[in-house]
């Protein structure tokens, strides 16, 4: 699909258009979490109206979702010991739109950026914004793995599993398995036992003793995080398992029936279920930030392609990241990132904007505390090597471990002439999900480092885009 309209002006601010018309804005804002509000407070401190574009129905990101108004339960009980900050951001982004200050477009998607122009996928239609300057808040999706049996209906991601209590105060099974890891684990596994779910198991592959590892520079970075994690990993009691693997799901027509796994000793175990949660940590999303042009390195600490930025976000050509899109820090780190992203921005325009040196400080202390983390949790290496070949590993496009491992031996070891061959990659989700785990098997296959594999370029548009969308705008052309 195309990604740009020619003869739209950058800077300034226009009133919007059709649906299939453009705007134009000297700030566009992509994501309404804990980065994309503060970005957007900043600037309009400075006098900007900046426009947000944000996927959700109302600002506050996946970790201070919001829910329906049909829903009951109060902001501790959603929010746990977060709540005060959760409606702290709500109250300051309503504020800024019930203000006029910002344009905020609500349930859209950014499907492709080319040439200062982005293209916008809204419930009324396609919408192109031109823009001066472009701040990607895009925050961090789950890390899936696959496990046989994964493709089921019943198993989903550990986000979704929250984003349902979260909005519809339900639980996705009565009797729940989650296996993964990582703090987002521990979390889900929490909200859920405290919403009255039955959770029968919480299988945790990383080994206690690197847990403990990390445990101490987590601790040195932020005590009384590190207080609170502990906290809720007691109220899994004895739900709770660490250095598990094997993990296997059973399934019948109807889903998961039970999920097979050995505990740290070898011993077999099974748990009965009919919903299951995965989720290895979180992956920084960075798929606009290669559309927008970055360079990318690969980080061994979050073993993950991250684009290139300088210490305020700077990505080059007018682009700034923050947030978990830029390196998984978490939502405090966020808020700070999306300051210094926004004050890095606004001085480049030429307006006098520095960020507090608090928010400096604040940040460096979380990052030493994401580093504690990414020791702790990582992903073990034999949760590749142990899988049948019959296993699935993209989901999307029903591509199987035998698949990749064909394609490999006929074009070797890289990841996107291997995409070219077997489709790992092509699906609904353009890779977000598969990569990591196909990387890895091929790095094993290669027997070579994992950065030598290369990374699936991102490609528009990057979710799906109805047809009907596409024919009303013909204003958008194809860059090439």
């Amino acid at each position: 699909m195309g990604v740009m309209t020619e003869g739209l002006s950058t800077g300034g601010q226009s009133t919007g258009s059709p649906s299939t018309g453009g705007q134009s804005t000297g700030v566009l804002i992509v994501g309404a979490g804990p980065a994309g509000i503060r970005a957007a407070e900043t600037c309009v401190k400075a006098g900007l109206h900046p426009i947000i574009v944000d996927e959700a129905r109302q600002a506050g990101g996946q970790i201070y979702r919001r829910p329906a108004s049909t829903v009951s339960r109060s902001a501790k009980d959603r929010y746990g010991s977060e709540a005060g900050k959760a409606l702290a951001l709500h109250k300051c982004f309503d504020l800024m739109v019930s203000n006029g200050q910002v344009t905020h477009l609500s349930q859209s998607s950014v499907t492709a950026i080319a040439h200062q122009s982005a293209q916008v996928l809204t419930n009324e239609g396609i919408k192109v914004i031109s823009f001066e300057k472009l701040i990607l808040c895009t925050g961090a999706g789950d890390r899936l793995l696959p496990v046989p049996g994964w493709q089921s209906a019943g198993v989903f991601s550990l986000g979704a599993m929250q984003i349902a209590l979260k909005t519809q105060e339900v639980a996705l099974g009565r009797r729940l398995v989650l296996a993964g890891t990582g703090p987002l684990l521990t979390l889900v596994a929490a909200q859920l036992i405290r919403a009255g779910a039955e959770v029968a198991a919480v299988l945790d592959t990383a080994p206690m003793r690197q847990q403990v590892k990390g445990a101490w520079a987590m601790a040195m970075a932020r005590p009384i995080v590190t207080l609170r994690g502990l906290y809720l990993r007691a109220i899994l009691g004895q739900r709770y398992h660490a250095g598990v693997r094997n993990l296997r799901i059973t399934t019948n027509e109807s889903g998961p029936t039970q999920l097979c796994w050995q505990d740290h000793t070898g011993l077999d175990c099974r748990t009965q279920c009919d919903g299951v949660g995965l989720g290895w940590h979180l992956m920084a999303d960075t798929q606009l930030a290669d559309l927008a042009g970055a360079n990318f390195y690969w980080s061994t600490e979050w073993s993950q392609w991250l684009p290139e930025v300088d210490s305020a976000g700077r990505l080059g050509n007018g682009v700034y990241l923050a947030g978990d899109g830029e390196r998984i820090l978490g939502a405090d780190a966020a808020e700070c990132a999306g300051q210094i992203a926004a004050a890095a921005c606004l001085e480049d325009m030429g307006l006098t904007c520095r960020p507090g040196k608090r928010a400096l400080w604040r940040h460096e202390r979380m990052q030493r505390f994401a580093s504690g983390l990414a020791t702790a949790f990582q992903v073990p290496q034999e949760l590749f090597t142990q899988l049948p070949s019959d296993t699935v590993i993209c989901r999307c496009e029903g591509v199987a471990l035998g698949d990749i491992q064909a394609a490999a031996r006929r074009v070797g070891p890289d990841i996107n002439r291997v995409k070219s061959q077997c489709r790992i990659g092509m699906g609904r989700c353009q890779g977000r999900y598969c990569q990591f785990a196909a990387g890895r098997i091929l790095a094993e296959l290669g027997q070579t480092a994992p950065a030598k594999i290369g990374r699936l370029r991102a490609q528009p548009p990057l979710r799906p885009l109805p047809v009907s969308a596409a024919l009303q705008s013909e204003s958008v052309k194809d860059p090439q």
